[in-house]
């Protein structure tokens, strides 16, 4: 099993930043594909951003050129650069994890985090 806590959500003005963080505890062996998802409020959850074991990194249209997705294999932890934050941001950011290299149907998931953009 392998167990998923995120930290560094909060409140933020538009165009400020946050740091997310997820680190990984458990059978971390299994772990290839980490990454983020997000839900608004009446919303459905959404992929952000993903990052394979060997570094491979995909992200949302809707993110690309202000988030970025990176990971420190040593620490088992993946982390989300958010810069230029908007309202639409907003949303309960979830880590996940996947045994393959792609995060659709993640295995493991994170409790979850609030991320508030104020306008």
């Amino acid at each position: 099993q392998v167990q998923l806590v995120e930290s560094g959500g909060g409140l933020v003005q538009a165009g400020g930043s946050l740091r997310l963080s997820c680190a990984a505890s458990g059978s971390i062996f299994v772990i290839n594909a980490m990454g983020w998802y997000r839900q608004a409020p009446g919303k459905q959850r959404e992929l952000v951003a993903a990052i394979t074991s060997g570094g491979s990194t995909n992200y949302a249209d809707s993110v690309k050129g202000r988030f970025t997705i990176s990971r420190d294999n040593a620490k088992n932890t993946v982390y989300l650069q958010m810069n230029s934050l908007k309202p639409e941001d907003t949303a309960v950011y979830y880590c996940a994890a996947s045994s393959r290299g792609t995060l659709s149907n993640a295995d493991y998931w994170g409790q979850g985090t609030q991320v508030t953009v104020s306008s």
